[in-house]
């Protein structure tokens, strides 16, 4: 029996099932995407996040240290991926006008109100419910400075983490700053030992070493941390580097992690003067390269070239 295509006929077909193979492959990755960020969605609408920032005040006061260290005294800035707005309020107290973004439709919500309660909407520019890698509700060179203190945490694919990045450029101005949170890799080894049960699947060893070469970490358990993502920590200044930043200083936020609430309580018994020249330590060392991996989370600070 003769073949029924030609040979024009054939390599259609091939080429057709070729198209066709690639289109579900591709639709594969994108609902594994939609079901990854429900997953973190469905997070930030049950976590208090305003709350772990008020339970955890050293990260933020941290933070806020080398923000107003280094921000200029008046100006434009972004609140990228801003949650509730904890940074975005304070800053507009100092007299900034802020524009808020934030991927969660309620801490959008959140922001507004608090503002609205702290009579400070007029310093504010837009709150926007947005993807930091598609920012284009803004314009190009909006801003003198940007923050970014959350949406690496979740971008678990470099092509992703790089728009995030390019985004964040393009809306800030030349010569203006941009801090930028990361994760460190090593510390969430450290925690996945420590508290395996904790931070499931990271409860052996085999995901564990798995996880510290692909950094990804999704959480077996419903309602967890999950869909995330943790620098090793050598690559984090090279990473900004080569998308065009200068590095200015690469931070702890919050070194104090590796207290627990004992070690708390005890200083806490010595009086607030005790606890408040841990705190100014803690700031003092934050920028101490050997220390790094025991924060829980780092401070990028970079200027756009």
């Amino acid at each position: 029996m003769g073949n029924r295509y030609s040979a024009k006929g054939q390599v259609r077909l091939r080429r057709i099932f070729r198209s066709f193979i690639e289109f579900v492959q591709n639709s594969k990755k994108w609902i594994y995407k939609v079901i990854k960020m429900s997953g973190i969605l469905n997070y930030y609408n049950q976590f208090d996040e305003w709350g772990r920032l008020e339970r955890e005040p050293i990260e933020f006061q941290v933070n806020w240290h080398y923000i107003k260290k280094y921000i200029p005294e008046m100006g434009s800035l972004l609140d990228n991926g801003a949650g509730p707005g904890k940074y975005s309020l304070e800053l507009a107290k100092d007299g900034y006008k802020v524009t808020l973004t934030d991927l969660t439709p309620r801490l959008v919500e959140i922001a507004k109100n608090k503002a609205i309660e702290m009579g400070l909407q007029k310093n504010f520019d837009g709150f926007y419910v947005a993807d930091a890698r598609d920012l284009s509700m803004l314009e190009d060179d909006q801003f003198s400075a940007s923050l970014m203190l959350g949406p690496m945490y979740h971008l678990q694919e470099e092509n992703d983490r790089i728009k995030a990045i390019e985004e964040l450029k393009r809306v800030t101005q030349k010569n203006g700053l941009v801090f930028v949170a990361f994760m460190p890799r090593v510390r969430h080894i450290l925690t996945s030992l420590l508290y395996p049960d904790h931070w499931k699947p990271n409860d052996n060893m085999e995901t564990i070493i798995d996880f510290s070469h692909t950094g990804c970490f999704n959480h077996t358990d419903k309602g967890r941390f999950t869909g995330a993502y943790y620098f090793n920590i050598e690559d984090i200044n090279p990473f900004m580097e080569s998308l065009g930043f200068e590095t200015m200083e690469l931070i702890g936020s919050n070194v104090g992690a590796i207290l627990n609430k004992d070690n708390w309580a005890y200083w806490r018994d010595k009086g607030e003067d005790e606890v408040n020249k841990i705190i100014n330590l803690i700031k003092e060392q934050a920028s101490n390269p050997h220390l790094l991996g025991i924060s829980s989370h780092l401070l990028y600070i970079g200027r756009k070239k």
